[in-house]
Formats: C-alpha cells, sequence, structure tokens
C-alpha cells in the first residue's frame, strides 16, 4: 500500500509543478512545423517526430524511439505540444528542444530526458 502513495504522491508533486497556459490557441506557421524531426538523447538513443496536416492549431504526430511508437493528433500552443510523456518544442526555425519523462523499470524513478532535433522536410 505504501507503493502507491508514494506513486500517488510523485505524481502530485509533478502536476503541481506544471504551470497552466494562459495563452489561448491560434494558428500556427505550418512550416514551423511539419516535416521529419530527429536527434539523439543523451544515452545516444535516437529518436524521430514526423509531423503533418498541421491545420490552425492542430496536427498530426509520429514519435518513434526505440520500439516505442506513438501516433496523436495534438494542440499546439505557446509552440509546443504533448505527444503521451514527450513535449516537443519549438525554439527556433529549424530546431526544437524533446523532453521526455523516463521511468527506470528496476527502480520505478522518473527522470527528465532532454535533447535537440533537427527538421528537415
Amino acid at each position: 500500500m505504501a507503493d502507491v502513495f508514494s506513486i500517488l504522491s510523485a505524481n502530485y508533486k509533478t502536476v503541481g509543478l506544471t504551470v497552466p497556459s494562459k495563452t489561448p490557441y491560434a494558428p500556427v506557421d505550418p512550416t514551423l512545423y511539419e516535416g521529419n524531426w530527429t536527434g539523439k538523447y543523451a544515452n545516444n538513443k535516437s529518436f524521430k517526430i514526423t509531423v503533418s496536416n498541421v491545420t490552425g492549431f492542430r496536427a498530426k504526430v509520429q514519435y518513434q524511439s526505440g520500439s516505442t511508437n506513438k501516433y496523436a493528433d495534438v494542440l499546439i500552443r505557446d509552440n509546443a505540444f504533448r505527444i503521451g510523456d514527450t513535449k516537443f518544442m519549438v525554439t527556433k526555425t529549424g530546431t526544437a528542444v524533446i523532453k521526455n519523462v523516463v521511468t527506470d523499470p528496476a527502480t520505478g524513478a522518473t527522470f527528465l530526458d532532454t535533447a535537440y532535433a533537427t527538421q528537415s522536410r
């Protein structure tokens, strides 16, 4: 039972650190997002994010890294969107920061893995 409370406590701490955006959704420039984004995490594990069909502030996204393959329809706000545990944020034209929450299967501890991605069309 202590494990359940530990998990809940950790989640409440994480959620408490999240600051909700007060910025309304607004149309974005599709050229800033569409295409293939590739990069590597610090552990040399590569990833690829494909963004397509950007219309207004909506897009279709595929995230691939190792055996992980996720698809989602996302909403873009504040130059960023989320797909699962991964946050994608455009920092400048052709460059984005990727932040991925990783859980260690042995200990259950979580950490934030940050990487940079470059865009190709």
